[in-house]
């Protein structure tokens, strides 16, 4: 039986409502979590709320109005200081009083006869003797229908959804949205549990980002004191005090096994950035990336309680790098790309340094099930799946680019492996680790988490992944894994003879160079043929470079004079550079020897030129002869490298004045034909009466002898006559022949065509003599973006403006074998190549001739007028400082 108390006034805060006739109450914390008492109303009852299935007893529902009940109550009391006594006490140490809202007892609010007055509890008549308020009270709340007075009670009873089946669908459906929510119990300091209105639905939610300490359970599934961890009681009393059946928001961001995670929105700020700076919590990176605004500020917070070594950081030692600070930041020239994560980088003061890009793992054996061809050497490259994409990426974005590296950390020395600089890189505003993880390329490396030896955007790594791995893009993509044939044909003499006709026979040829052995020798990748090659440099003599000794018995044979000087030029020039080959012929041991063309220059030529070869006398039979004899000479009267020593005789010329005056003679032209490369094809209007009369006598032929199909077999460099669409026949020359398949240019036209061999012709005797009407010309001091889609709309609008159009041209330089002409429209003497400077479509070539001053200043105004409203190619900045605008992930 209960035994009676004396009446003693206590003071304490409204910890939690249990419903409404019951409250938890705490004092106040000193040296940790504040004790706590339950405090039952006196000789009321209120409905009761539904409470979720647990291993001991099965799921109830709501008693009409009990949801009401508690709500009012808490939303009145709850984190508020009151006042309570204590009038009964029951065996089993549950305590009845009263429980008070103001200053003291006399004054204050009476919370029992308020929720009596409010039809929200029942009065338990059968224990009160005499006379009584708590009566009067009910029977004024029943004559006017408050609260459970007032009925319908079956629109009174929530449908509480204790479970969820599809949280994936759940989330998805929410889009970020934020729910009004209840927190209905804190179980540790980052994770509760919560009702999410209106609805109703019951949720455990881990707040993201960031994980506190936790009291770990024994086997009866109590709270086991002796092994919990440290802080976690003072931890989740810091969450309880601030969000325990507080009104506030929730958004959901995704979900782990069968919690949801997301953030909490509160009036007061956030509690995830407040758990961090007091030292409650650590930040957690594998949900970090899902935080609703962004980590930077949990990052921030956290640091802050590192700094201070507060609590859960006491024993935090702060890493630092040993560099000096001119190191630690740098820009460099990328002038190779190692594996699909390391980069080599040319610094400003001329020194080549290894670096890696900080957090991320390329593709790796193993990562990606892929089946390993029988019989064949591995070569990392090719044969693990997506590492040839992820260099590639960087190789096409990078090779020859000037970026910014910012170390983050340096990793030591292991595993056999040497010591690693770990740099975050950027070209322009983009993160080429970011990018690199967008894609797919690259993964990111999980690190413990008091370990702070990671990239300094690792959070946006984490957000880029989270996406790659949603969208299946690259390494995430197990359905479609990319399997790379090469056939290495330098080890095989007998395969590169089967190679050799068909290099021979395509003319120029692109390819990737893949390694530098010496000025004169480079393994190239031909992407066409997917093989591999190694490739000579065709007339010259080039010294050879400090290299290895043969046989694998160790050491090293000297080099030649000014080899490593020519090594070094070719690899700088061509590493890693798409370039373009012609293939003459093949030496004994399978290497193929040929002209290598990078950027439109003959690699042979500027090695002459750089006195870093000389000129062989095989050249003399070649068409580049001339050039390379010419670059000697140069070479020679400059005395560079190899002719330092040489001593011109001395010869007694005039010196000319080779400045003149830009000579302005406009011609009437019709462009015919506008190739991919910008290369314009005209016919001058003066020739217009003889190129017609030429086509009526070629028809006229024609129709009288009509050509016997097959009869002529076509070979490349021929000039014969084509049949196009039109059914009627041209001059043409043939360019390429593969199969059946003829590809020929119409010399009076500039056109090309594949066409069939059985319509071409040999060309009538007494037509092959006259010339060709159509001429190659390109656009003086202009030139085209690198960027291939800005070429595109070059070409467009290039087209637009002249072909099938008359043009005013004039002749004002020959270079590379082609005449360099302004064009003016002759309707209206727009100048083309400033239309297309001034829409950002073109970049000035700037040549140092003074006969061109009055054009380039032209030009240059119509270049900047496109940059300051950052037009087509300087959409994203200036482009003439490597700012490679095109590069990164999708925004």
């Amino acid at each position: 039986m209960a035994a009676p108390q004396p009446t003693t006034v206590c003071r304490g805060i409204v910890k939690q409502v249990l419903s409404g006739d019951a409250v938890i109450v705490r004092g106040q914390p000193k040296g940790g979590p504040p004790p706590e008492r339950q405090i039952n109303f006196s000789n009321v009852v209120a409905p009761r709320t539904a409470r979720r299935a647990t291993n001991n007893a099965p799921e109830t529902v709501d008693e009409p109005y009990g949801w009401e009940s508690r709500e009012f109550l808490r939303k009145k009391v709850i984190g508020k200081e009151v006042l309570f006594t204590v009038e009964t006490k029951t065996n089993t140490g549950r305590e009845y009083g009263a429980i008070y809202l103001g200053k003291d007892v006399s004054s204050g609010e009476n919370l029992t006869e308020t929720m009596v007055s409010e039809g929200l509890v029942s009065v338990r008549r059968e224990s009160i003797r005499g006379e009584s308020r708590l009566v009067e009270l009910e029977e004024a709340a029943r004559s006017q229908g408050k609260g459970k007075w007032a009925g319908s009670d079956a629109e009174h009873v929530r449908q509480v959804k204790w479970t969820c089946e599809n949280m994936r669908a759940f989330v998805d459906k929410a889009k970020g949205r934020p729910f009004d929510a209840v927190i209905e119990h804190v179980r540790d300091g980052s994770t509760v549990r919560c009702f999410l209105l209106p609805d109703f639905h019951y949720i455990t939610l881990m707040i993201s980002g960031i994980r506190c300490p936790m009291n770990k359970l024994d086997s009866e599934g109590k709270v086991d004191k002796g092994n919990s961890e440290p802080f976690a009681d003072e931890a989740r009393f810091f969450t309880e005090s601030r969000l325990l059946q507080r009104d506030l928001q929730v958004i959901l961001e995704t979900f782990n096994n069968n919690n949801f995670v997301g953030s909490i929105v509160h009036k007061k700020g956030n509690i995830a950035e407040a758990l961090l700076r007091e030292g409650f919590a650590r930040c957690v990176d594998w949900s970090i990336a899902t935080v609703t605004g962004g980590p930077e500020k949990l990052r921030t917070a956290e640091k802050v309680a590192k700094e201070k070594q507060l609590r859960l950081w006491q024993d935090y030692k702060p890493s630092s790098l040993s560099l000096a600070e001119k190191d630690k930041e740098f820009t460099g020239k990328v002038v190779e790309v190692v594996n699909g994560d390391a980069l080599v980088v040319k610094r400003q003061d001329g020194t080549n340094k290894k670096i890696f890009l900080s957090s991320i793992r390329p593709p790796r054996q193993g990562e990606v099930d892929a089946p390993r061809l029988p019989g064949k050497n591995f070569r990392p490259l090719y044969d693990i799946p997506w590492l040839f994409e992820a260099r590639e990426f960087l190789r096409k974005k990078l090779i020859g680019q000037k970026v910014q590296c910012s170390v983050d950390y340096i990793q030591p020395a292991q595993n056999n492996f040497p010591e690693k600089t770990c740099c975050t890189v950027r070209i322009g505003d983009v993160n080429v680790a970011e990018a690199m993880v967008s894609k797919g390329y690259a993964t990111v490396i999980r690190y413990r988490q008091d370990d702070d030896q990671r990239a300094s955007c690792y959070d946006d790594l984490l957000s880029a992944e989270a996406k790659a791995s949603k969208s299946s893009k690259g390494l995430h993509n197990k359905k479609e894994t990319p399997i790379h044939r090469v056939a290495d044909l330098s080890s095989d003499v007998n395969k590169a003879k089967g190679f050799l006709p068909f290099l021979q026979r395509a003319g120029r040829t692109e390819a990737v160079v893949e390694f530098v052995a010496s000025g004169s020798r480079v393994r190239l990748f031909i992407p066409r043929e997917t093989c591999l090659i190694t490739f000579l440099l065709a007339g010259i003599s080039c010294p050879r470079p400090t290299r290895p000794a043969p046989g694998g018995v160790g050491g090293t044979i000297t080099g030649e004079p000014y080899g490593e000087e020519a090594h070094a030029f070719t690899k700088n020039l061509v590493m890693q550079r798409e370039v373009e080959i012609e293939v003459d012929s093949m030496d004994k041991g399978g290497n193929f020897i040929g002209w290598l063309h990078v950027e439109g220059k003959n690699l042979s030529v500027l090695l002459v030129e750089e006195g870093l070869s000389t000129v062989h006398f095989t050249a003399e039979l070649s068409k580049f002869y001339q050039q390379l004899t010419s670059a000697q000479e140069s070479a020679k009267s400059k005395n560079l490298n190899y002719w330092s020593t040489y001593v011109e005789e001395e010869k007694d010329e005039k010196p000319e004045d080779q400045v003149g005056e830009r000579k302005v003679d406009l011609k009437p032209l019709v462009i015919t034909a506008v190739t991919r490369e910008g290369t314009l094809y005209g016919q001058y209007c003066s020739d217009g009466p003889a190129l017609e009369q030429l086509m009526d006598k070629l028809r006229s032929e024609f129709a009288s002898k009509p050509p016997l199909g097959g009869a002529y077999t076509p070979k490349k460099g021929d000039l014969c006559a084509a049949q196009f669409v039109d059914s009627q026949w041209y001059r043409a020359k043939v360019e390429r022949v593969s199969g059946q398949n003829v590809t020929v240019r119409y010399v009076d036209y500039g056109n090309r065509e594949v066409t069939q061999g059985i319509k071409c012709a040999s060309l009538p005797a007494g037509f092959s003599s006259q010339p060709f009407y159509a001429h190659e010309l390109r656009l003086a001091l202009v030139k085209f973006s690198k960027d291939e889609d800005y070429v595109e709309d070059a070409l467009a609008a290039l087209m637009t403006e002249v072909e099938n159009r008359e043009v005013l041209a004039n002749r004002e330089y020959r270079a590379n074998g082609a005449d360099y002409v302004s064009l003016q429209r002759a309707d209206n003497k727009a100048d083309v190549a400033e239309v297309l400077l001034g829409q950002g479509l073109l970049l000035i070539d700037e040549r140092k001739d003074k006969r061109f001053l009055s054009m380039l200043t032209t030009y240059r105004a119509a270049q900047e007028s496109a940059r300051r409203k950052h037009l087509n190619v300087w959409q994203y900045g200036d482009v003439t400082e490597d700012d490679a605008h095109e590069f990164g992930m999708e925004r």
